[in-house]
């Protein structure tokens, strides 16, 4: 059994509007495909303010970000993490990109778990295969 719990930090809405089981499910055939086992992954969904503070204090950056992963094991039989998800800004996000709220927040989900998997971004050719890869998992999110 796979370990992917969610939580919210502030005051947040769960923006998984009870499809906390479908999201797991979906997570672990992402694994799957790429011959990984989820040990113990939380993602931790907050404000922009809580993003900021953690990629000030641990990355030293001084700005927002939709997401920064945290990996305690990248072992493809035992992935491990923790995942933050600023809310605030997966929605701004979705705006500027002509996407619905939902569909930007499970490529940013999708994205978190490709990170551990091996997947960059850091060039503009890993980029593109990061996409790529997220739009594969975005295609086989059961509706």
């Amino acid at each position: 059994m796979s370990g992917i719990f969610f939580h919210l930090e502030g005051n947040i809405t769960h923006p998984l509007k009870g499809k906390v089981k479908v999201y797991k499910n979906w997570l672990t055939q992402i694994a799957a495909l790429e011959n990984c086992i989820i040990k113990d992954i939380h993602y931790v969904f907050c404000d922009d303010e809580k993003i900021l503070e953690i990629n000030k204090q641990f990355l030293n950056h001084d700005y927002y970000t939709d997401i920064i992963t945290f990996p305690y094991s990248h072992q493809k039989d035992s992935l491990k993490a923790e995942i933050y998800i600023s809310i605030d800004t997966v929605s701004s996000n979705a705006e500027t990109y002509d996407e619905s709220f939902d569909s930007e927040l499970k490529r940013v989900i999708a994205h978190g778990l490709l990170h551990m998997i091996g997947y960059n971004d850091k060039t503009e050719d890993d980029e593109k295969i990061m996409r790529e890869k997220e739009d594969q998992c975005l295609n086989i999110f059961p509706e």
